[in-house]
């Protein structure tokens, strides 16, 4: 129960962060995705269902206050998670090549995403020009925080893990 309060609070600090700091952090009007990056890490940290239910609750707060579709950002985010949750047994604590890596081909495909049912299907046909001045410096944006980011996850991950691990011993 802990755990998934704690997951909540970080969920939600994350989203406030977005939307309320980062927008005005932004460069050029491009902002990191810390609800694809904290999706990401739970899912390769603890497992498919871990990152399918953080990605959910991510996309429910992203559809919810900017998207107008309900569900959309939901199916990616839950996407993201479950995919970056196959990888649980190749995470180790101390590689952060791993997580920079899934943290990157998760942005990326979401951003790829975005633009396909958000823009193509619209009658934008210009890939070209979002892939270089949205999709890619988002990419970059979001990694460079991801090198923050992720250590706090991983350290709060580990604090967690370190209390279960002693609460069930006392009941062996």
């Amino acid at each position: 129960m802990k755990r998934k309060l704690i997951t909540l609070v970080m969920i939600t600090i994350c989203f406030l962060l977005q939307s309320t700091i980062l927008k005005k952090l932004a460069i050029g009007n491009i902002c990191p995705n810390l609800l694809v990056i904290i999706t990401a890490s739970f899912g390769f940290m603890r497992g498919t269902k871990s990152g399918m239910y953080v990605g959910l609750t991510c996309g429910l707060f992203m559809d919810l206050f900017w998207g107008g579709l309900l569900g959309f950002h939901m199916l990616l985010l839950v996407m993201i998670g479950y995919f970056n949750g196959s990888f649980q047994r190749l995470f180790f604590d101390d590689d952060i090549k791993l997580p920079i890596g899934l943290i990157a081909v998760s942005e990326l495909s979401y951003g790829i995403a975005v633009y396909f049912f958000s823009y193509m299907l619209q009658g934008d046909f210009s890939f070209g020009t979002h892939l270089f001045h949205v999709i890619i410096p988002e990419l970059v944006y979001t990694i460079l925080v991801t090198l923050v980011l992720y250590q706090i996850i991983l350290h709060i991950n580990k604090k967690l893990e370190t209390e279960e691990q002693r609460s069930a011993s006392k009941f062996v």
